[in-house]
């Protein structure tokens, strides 16, 4: 039996990997509940944030390993033509979508600035850059979203849905002299982890965000 603090770390990370999604859920509970105690207390925005992006870092470093070592040229040629032009009729449509709202969004803003400075050629400037100020963060936020959900996509792709994969184009070179630590790592590269996750942390952030912003506006 192995005893001391290196047998139980192999322990803590044996127990991870036969059930990474309960470790990786149980995880993501500790960190929610963490976050509605500091709401009740009302922690400082820091905190909160901090507290947010602790929420992914299970799933989301796993991830990182695991694609910074998969090649590209895993992922070509392994759909259905079908599913390749489906995907890009979907970028389309994505596409016209978010120019769509950059000309509406545009437009909101060049009126809310006129209304803003209010005729006041000196204020106009600073007006528009307090609007984008405002807009910043929930469009990096947003965009963080975007991210992770194609980060989960080619997850799927290299490894799959399941807890354990039978098989994986992860690179057998990835953490070839550690095995364990291999299949930690596979094991919390979940897609369904790492959506779950990072959509709350996500969706969290412009929360607090947007309240950070209207106590401090």
């Amino acid at each position: 039996m192995r005893t001391g603090p290196a047998g139980r770390s192999t322990a803590v990370a044996e127990a991870i990997v036969a059930h990474p999604l309960a470790w990786g859920g149980g995880w993501a509970l500790v960190v929610g509940a963490v976050l509605l105690a500091g709401t009740a207390l009302e922690w400082p925005f820091p905190i909160t944030t901090a507290l947010l992006l602790l929420l992914i870092v299970p799933s989301a470093g796993a991830t990182i390993i695991v694609l910074l070592a998969t090649p590209r040229d895993h992922l070509h040629d392994r759909g259905s033509i079908f599913g390749h032009f489906f995907v890009r009729y979907l970028t389309l449509v994505a596409a016209f979508i978010a120019w769509s709202a950059s000309v509406v969004i545009g437009a909101a803003i060049s009126t809310a600035i006129q209304l803003e400075a209010d005729g006041r050629e000196d204020e106009l400037v600073e007006t528009g850059f307090t609007i984008m100020a405002a807009l910043l963060p929930f469009i990096v936020i947003v965009l963080w979203a975007a991210f992770i959900v194609r980060c989960a996509w080619f997850l799927a792709r290299i490894r799959g849905w399941r807890a354990h994969p039978s098989r994986s184009d992860v690179p057998d070179s990835l953490l070839a002299a550690h095995p364990e630590f291999r299949r930690l790592v596979i094991a919390l590269a979940n897609p369904g982890l790492l959506l779950i996750t990072g959509l709350v942390s996500s969706i969290g952030l412009i929360l607090a965000t947007e309240i950070e912003f209207v106590f401090t506006t």
